[in-house]
């Protein structure tokens, strides 16, 4: 085993940064808004198993579909898009038809926690670190990813529904931003 606190710590912050699940503080009010029954738990376990299945597995599934991770980056930023112009311009796009306890999966575990940008940042960070490492800095972000979806509704009660709704569309406006970088950046390559 190759234990390093600079590793794990390095691998955190990367995660933290590309999960950004502070950042999606209004998507998820907004989620639980439509449906009452999200269960903190599974949204954070079942993104914790889709990141270690991709982290694994994730270049071959692709090749399996001959997909590139550029042309999978390309498709998140759509959803993203899509997540942004909901938020910004107050429409519903994004209609959960699966049964009520699917919402912990789609859209929250995936793509919101365990997307294209996580995925992509899986793979980058295999390139240089050991295996354990990105492991144990893994399990410790999808922790933070819990604490946070299991405060939300203290994190509203605090902020008050016009701050919501401000960070709502300020978010809207970053998650739109990130959107068109993670499109422009990838798909110049694919042209």
């Amino acid at each position: 085993m190759n234990f390093s606190f600079i590793e794990i710590t390095s691998a955190f912050m990367v995660l933290f940064a590309i999960i950004d699940i502070l950042g999606s503080i209004p998507i998820i009010l907004n989620l639980q808004k439509k449906h009452k029954n999200m269960h903190a738990l599974a949204a954070s376990a079942i993104a914790l198993l889709i990141l270690i299945v991709f982290l694994f597995t994730g270049e071959g599934i692709l090749r399996l579909f001959s997909v590139d991770i550029r042309s999978f980056a390309v498709a998140g930023s759509l959803v993203i898009f899509l997540f942004a112009i909901e938020m910004i311009l107050d429409i519903e796009i994004f209609r959960n038809h699966g049964p009520q306890s699917s919402s912990a999966f789609v859209p929250l575990a995936f793509p919101l926690i365990a997307g294209p940008g996580s995925f992509t940042t899986l793979l980058s960070l295999r390139a240089e670190y050991h295996t354990e490492n990105i492991l144990v800095a893994l399990f410790l972000n999808l922790l933070v990813v819990y604490l946070v979806l299991k405060a939300t509704k203290r994190i509203e009660k605090l902020i008050g529904e016009g701050g919501i709704y401000i960070l709502r569309k300020f978010f809207g406006i970053i998650l739109l931003a990130i959107s068109v970088k993670l499109f422009t950046t990838n798909i110049s390559y694919l042209l």
